[in-house]
């Protein structure tokens, strides 16, 4: 099997998560950056995925990123996995 695998992608998707965590961090400035990077996040997924993969993943990064408490999940490097590993597997 020889699939090419974007390390540059999931290097950035990583960053991305890491900023989106940094909420946790600063207390009680944490929830006004969630505002800001909430709608920021879903543009980022949106460009950074084509498709439906990227709508969807936008939509959840935003919804993640705008609920108090759940900034923890890696939207953008679950998506990373699924479209590197998942999303392109052909059915025999």
């Amino acid at each position: 099997m020889n699939r090419n695998i974007n390390y540059a992608k999931l290097i950035i998707s990583l960053l991305f998560d890491a900023i989106g965590m940094l909420s946790f961090a600063i207390p009680g400035v944490g929830e006004f950056s969630d505002v800001v990077w909430a709608p920021l996040s879903y543009w980022l997924m949106t460009r950074m995925y084509a498709g439906r993969i990227g709508q969807v993943g936008g939509v959840v990064s935003f919804i993640e990123e705008a609920l108090p408490g759940i900034d923890f999940v890696p939207t953008f490097t679950l998506v990373w996995i699924y479209d590197t590993f998942l999303a392109h597997k052909k059915i025999k």
